[in-house]
C-alpha cells in the first residue's frame, strides 16, 4: 500500500451530522461544510511571538503562523526565561499564549528542564537546593499557565544530561546527583500535580536504543509520560522515508502518542558529518539557495505525507519558521524576510489543499443527516442563516445540531 493510500486509510474518515429540529419541508435541501481546525497538530515554534521579530515584521510574522498552523511551541528555556532569579519572562510569554489560543493554535511550553540554555545563577546553591528550585519552577510554570498552556516537553534530552561536559551546569549536577531516571520522575510528577489535565512530554534528539530503553524505565516506574516527543534536525543530511518511519515503528511499541518535536530539513548545504554537536558549526554566512530550497520543497512533502500516514503520530513542529533562527541555519519555511518558501507552499497545499475540507455544498439527506468525509478536527456546519460548530474525529465520527 502507498503512502497516500495510507493517508486516506488512517486520517479520512466518513462523518454525518443530524440537523435536529426541523421539519423535512422546512429543511434546507444543502449545508455548506467548512473545515476551520486540524485535530493533528500541524505547528512550528512560535518564539518570535514573545522576542526575536521586529514590530514592523510582527504583523506578517503572525500570518504565516494562522495561514498554515495549528499548533505552536513558545519558549521556557530557564536561563532566558528567568535570567534573574524570582523575574520571570512570564508577562511577554502569556500575552504570546493567550494570542496563540485565541487564534486557534494548541500551544505547548519547551521545555520546563533542560542543562542547556539553564540559569546561571543556580550555580550558587547546592545540589538539594537546586533540585528544589527545578521543581518548584515546573509547579510555578505549569500552575500559572494552565487553561492557556496546557501541554509541555517536561524534561529534555535525558540521555545525554548526566554525560554532558560542554560546561558545567546546575542540572547536569543534579541529573547525576539522584540519577537521571529520578530526576526524570520528579519532573513528570511536578508537572502533573500541578495541572493533573496537562499532556506531559519527554523529548529527545537521541532516537537510538539509549532513549528506548530510558522511556521503557520511565514507564515500568510509573512516570506520567502522555507523548513521546521525536527531535529530528536533519542538518547532516535528509533522513529519508524508510529511516523516518523505522523511528516510528520502533517508538510507537510503547502505546503513546509520537510528537515530531523539532523538524529541519535544509534549503542550504548540509553540515559536515565530522561535527557532531550542530552547536559547534560556526560560519559568518549560510545561505538559502534557489537549488537548495526547490529540494527542500520536494523533501518536505515527501516527508510530511510519511509521517501523516502514520496513525499513532499527532504532530509534526517545524523548527524554526525563518531561516537563520535556529543556529544561524537555512531550516525555515521561509527566507529571513519572511518571504515564503517552496516548502512553505508545499505544505499549505497538503495541510490546507489535500488534507483539508474547503468549503463544500452537502445535501441534507430525507431523515436529516448531512454525511461527508474528511480529516479529524472542527468544522463549520452552514444550515441556512444557521452556523454551528462541530468536532469530529475517527473515533466520534457523528453529531447533531439544531436546524436554528
Amino acid at each position: 500500500m502507498s503512502i497516500s493510500d495510507d493517508i486516506r486509510k488512517n486520517r479520512f474518515h466518513d462523518f454525518t451530522v443530524t440537523v435536529k429540529g426541523q421539519s423535512p419541508n422546512a429543511r434546507p435541501a444543502a449545508a455548506t461544510i467548512q473545515q476551520v481546525a486540524h485535530d493533528f497538530g500541524f505547528g512550528s515554534n512560535i518564539f518570535g511571538l514573545v522576542r526575536g521579530v521586529e514590530a514592523g515584521e510582527l504583523d506578517t510574522y503572525r500570518s504565516l503562523i494562522t495561514r498554515l498552523w495549528s499548533f505552536g511551541t513558545l519558549p521556557f528555556y530557564w536561563g532566558r526565561y528567568e535570567p534573574k532569579e524570582g523575574e520571570p519572562m512570564e508577562a511577554e510569554t502569556m500575552a504570546a499564549a493567550r494570542w496563540a489560543r485565541d487564534h486557534g493554535l494548541v500551544t505547548k511550553g519547551h521545555p520546563l528542564c533542560w542543562h542547556t540554555v539553564c540559569a546561571d545563577w543556580l550555580m550558587e546553591y547546592d545540589n538539594d537546593t537546586i533540585l528544589g528550585k527545578q521543581l518548584d519552577r515546573i509547579r510555578r510554570d505549569v500552575s500559572r499557565f494552565k487553561g492557556v498552556i496546557d501541554m509541555w516537553d517536561v524534561i529534555n534530552e535525558v540521555v545525554i544530561m548526566p554525560i554532558f561536559d560542554k560546561y558545567d551546569n546546575a542540572v547536569t549536577r543534579i541529573a547525576n546527583h539522584i540519577g537521571a531516571v529520578e530526576l526524570t520522575l520528579r519532573c513528570f510528577q511536578a508537572a502533573r500535580e500541578a495541572n493533573p489535565d496537562a499532556v506531559l512530554l519527554i523529548n529527545d534528539f537521541d532516537l537510538s536504543p539509549a532513549y528506548e530503553g530510558l522511556i521503557e524505565e520511565l514507564l515500568e516506574r510509573g512516570c506520567p509520560i502522555d507523548v513521546i516527543g521525536l527531535q529530528t534536525h536533519q542538518h547532516h543530511g535528509y533522513h529519508g522515508i524508510e529511516k523516518t518511519l523505522d523511528v516510528i515503528n520502533r517508538f510507537e511499541r510503547f502505546g503513546k502518542p509520537l510528537h515530531f518535536t523539532e523538524t529541519t530539513i535544509l534549503s542550504g548545504h548540509e553540515v559536515p558529518k565530522s561535527i557532531i554537536d550542530l552547536n559547534d558549526y560556526h560560519i559568518d554566512e549560510w545561505p538559502s539557495t534557489p537549488e537548495g530550497e526547490a529540494e527542500q520543497a520536494e523533501r518536505v512533502e515527501a516527508y510530511y505525507s510519511a509521517i501523516f500516514s502514520r496513525p499513532s503520530v499527532d504532530a509534526i513542529v517545524w523548527w524554526d519558521l525563518r531561516d537563520g533562527n535556529w543556529l544561524g541555519a537555512p531550516a525555515g519555511l521561509v527566507r529571513r524576510d519572511l518571504s515564503p518558501k517552496p516548502a512553505y507552499e508545499a505544505l499549505e497545499r497538503l495541510i490546507k489543499g489535500e488534507w483539508w475540507l474547503s468549503s463544500k455544498e452537502v445535501p441534507v439527506a430525507a431523515d436529516g443527516t448531512v454525511r461527508f468525509t474528511g480529516t479529524a478536527g472542527r468544522y463549520q456546519i452552514a444550515i441556512g442563516d444557521a452556523r454551528h460548530e462541530v468536532h469530529l474525529t475517527g473515533t466520534a465520527p457523528s453529531a447533531s445540531v439544531p436546524a436554528t
